[in-house]
């Protein structure tokens, strides 16, 4: 037992005690630090994961939302204050960083600035005690891997923002690490170079197998990498699930504010019975130009599983695409013609927003590129009741 100490002792003589790290388990993960007045600041609250061996899953959320801090317990910079990560198989509690076969990209850069793009590229392996032949191998397949073989002699002052984010992805694939912890790697890139970065992520997935976990506060880095996608909100997991059910299904309001591009439009009202029918009515505004709430059909299928709620207050959620203009369109019941104020046109390139209100509540509709509209326009509009959610209000939980 002394010996095995001793050696752990030893940073270039710890070898990870982890062969492959094959799955990853959290359970009821809790971290609390303390607030400005003293008050118990939940960073994760309660937090169930698993992510499965081989799988790139993409952790989303605003700032603040306990992303990086999840990261950081997962990689031992953190103890945690309840609950347990499993590596592999293997238990991490109390187990040092230089154990767990995790490797860590962060937004910043972090490359040591007087070492060649070759030297930092090696340094984690030459910590951990490679030769000096191991070392220069892996150097050179993981440059070829990246596209960083021209490069290799110059420091990091004379590499582009993307090199020197390659640098660093390759200094920590260099280690062939079991898990991949990736913390908003690309927020510092301008916007063509985070698509390529993106891409070149992907491949090396594809190509290494490696489990990774992808941190980012943007949801379209979330849904073109992640085969799942984790939302988070103040430290707490709100739902898990592949992109498509993340965007058709959400769990709660909050994810399906957060996901979706224009977000997603709300309206507050209720649910009442005509006529052995489910209409939706919408809570009467304040300034409408347009006379009269709305009051749409429901589906038969969705008033058949809200039936329940006849007489109840609850939000209308429809995306922006479920929003169609009237002309170009097979005549609708003018129970579903919707009458709305134009405010501002986006052209967007292959799409056009449409910013409208009415009843002093504002919402977005998408509609064809070079389609011609002027500002004060008023517009006849099809709302598509197939595709609407419903929440509670006061839950804020899918109905």
């Amino acid at each position: 037992m002394r010996a095995r100490r001793d050696t752990r002792l030893d940073f270039r003589g710890a070898a990870p005690i982890i062969a492959g790290v094959a799955r990853v388990v959290i359970e009821h993960l809790t971290k609390v630090f303390p607030g400005p007045r003293g008050e118990a600041v939940r960073a994760v609250d309660d937090l169930s994961l698993a992510v499965e061996e081989g799988e790139l899953i993409a952790w989303v959320g605003p700032s603040g939302c306990g992303k990086t801090t999840a990261l950081r317990l997962i990689a031992g910079l953190e103890e945690p204050d309840g609950g347990g990560i499993s590596l592999g198989g293997k238990p991490m509690a109390r187990v040092p960083p230089r154990e767990r076969d995790v490797a860590m990209v962060f937004q910043n850069h972090a490359l040591y600035p007087h070492m060649s793009a070759r030297e930092n590229l090696g340094f984690g392996l030459k910590l951990r005690g490679c030769s000096k032949a191991e070392m220069a191998a892996r150097v050179r397949e993981t440059a070829e891997m990246l596209e960083l073989t021209d490069c290799l002699d110059r420091r990091p002052a004379a590499l582009s923002g993307g090199q020197r984010q390659r640098v660093a992805l390759g200094r920590a694939l260099a280690r062939r690490p079991g898990l991949l912890l990736l913390d908003e790697p690309l927020s510092n890139l301008d916007a063509p170079m985070r698509l390529q970065m993106r891409a070149e992520i992907a491949r090396l997935h594809r190509r290494l197998g490696i489990t990774m976990i992808y941190v980012t506060h943007d949801q379209v880095e979330a849904m073109t990498l992640g085969r799942r996608i984790a939302v988070m909100k103040a430290g707490a997991l709100q739902q898990v699930a592949s992109p498509h059910d993340l965007y058709r299904h959400p769990a709660n309001l909050f994810v399906a504010g957060f996901i979706g591009f224009p977000p997603i439009n709300l309206f507050p009202g209720v649910l009442a019975r005509r006529d052995n029918a489910l209409f939706f009515e919408e809570n009467p505004g304040q300034g409408d130009p347009m006379p009269g709430a709305l009051a749409l059909p429901l589906e038969s299928e969705t008033a058949n599983c809200l039936s329940g709620y006849a007489g109840k207050p609850v939000l209308l959620g429809l995306r922006p695409e479920d929003v169609h203009e009237c002309s170009g369109r097979p005549e609708s019941p003018p129970a579903q013609t919707v009458q709305a104020l134009l405010e501002a046109v986006e052209p967007m390139g292959a799409e056009t927003h449409l910013r409208l209100t009415r009843g002093g509540r504002h919402f977005i509709a998408r509609a064809a590129s070079g389609t011609e509209h002027g500002v004060n326009q008023k517009l006849s509009l099809i709302f598509d009741m197939r595709q609407a959610y419903f929440f509670d209000p006061e839950t804020e939980k899918a109905l």
